[in-house]
């Protein structure tokens, strides 16, 4: 009796777990997102790993410990019998994200919210940004323990919250502001949105040409491609497009899953 009934809920849980996993953000219930929100921080804590120019003692290193090897041939007579070798440390890449909280995306921005607050807490090196007509830093309002208090403050701050987008003027201000204080050098930098822009398309193209001469590598998530027969014919989409090293969605949970794996994977500029 009861244990077939514990065996029953947990097979109920499970595949709850399933669905939810592929349930598009629109149409996440309240209780639902707080039940994802366990789940999305697990993911959004996947940091891109660069290697340093400082080195540690390893045993599979590539490079010879000369000032360990010389100290240790103090003790055969000066004969380097014990060569010890060095491999550059790993450390967290950069990782910027600029998240489209304008109408056309506000069903996803609260999922997505949660995302840019677990990765701005997993450890140094996380900037966010949300844009709609202009651009505002999150990385401040998102640097607290509770993301739902992050969430309403995000929606104080950003006072164009559910207006037009702006991206081309958006990345501009970005590339001006922050790029030159070197923010985007060298840094993963994922861009949300749906791509449409109401003003024009030529200034996104223009200001993402500058983006990804800075940037080791640009991640496009647009949550409408999540539906198999999305096209990409929004004008400010179709002018980003050449300068984006991924292009993913970022509808569903699964979605965001498939984007923790794409940071964790990045060694290069358009690895395969």
């Amino acid at each position: 009796g009861d244990e077939e009934r514990d065996d029953d809920a947990l097979e109920v849980g499970a595949s709850g777990q399933e669905l939810l996993r592929d349930k598009d953000f629109a149409e996440l219930s309240d209780v639902e997102l707080v039940r994802l929100r366990e789940l999305i921080e697990r993911i959004a804590r996947t940091r891109p790993l660069r290697r340093s120019r400082r080195t540690r003692r390893d045993s599979l290193g590539e490079g010879v410990d000369v000032r360990g090897m010389i100290r240790r041939s103090l003790r055969t007579g000066g004969d380097p019998v014990d060569r010890p070798l060095r491999a550059r440390k790993k450390v967290p890449r950069r990782l910027v994200l600029l998240c489209d909280v304008s109408g056309s995306m506000d069903s996803y921005a609260r999922a997505l919210l949660l995302f840019l607050h677990a990765a701005v807490g997993a450890g140094r090196g996380v900037e966010a940004f949300a844009f709609g007509t202009r651009l505002s830093r999150l990385t401040p309002d998102l640097a607290t323990r509770d993301p739902m208090a992050a969430l309403a403050r995000c929606t104080e701050e950003v006072v164009d919250w559910g207006s037009g987008t702006r991206i081309g003027a958006s990345l501009r201000e970005f590339n001006e502001v922050w790029g030159r204080r070197g923010l985007s050098r060298g840094a993963i930098v994922v861009v949300v949105s749906d791509g449409w822009e109401r003003e024009d398309p030529g200034l996104v193209g223009r200001e993402m040409a500058r983006l990804a001469r800075a940037a080791y590598a640009v991640i496009w998530v647009n949550p409408l491609k999540g539906n198999p027969d999305y096209q990409p014919l929004a004008g400010g989409m179709r002018a980003a497009l050449p300068f984006v090293d991924r292009f993913l969605a970022g509808h569903n949970l699964r979605s965001l899953e498939e984007l923790a794996t794409v940071l964790a994977g990045i060694e290069r500029r358009h690895a395969a």
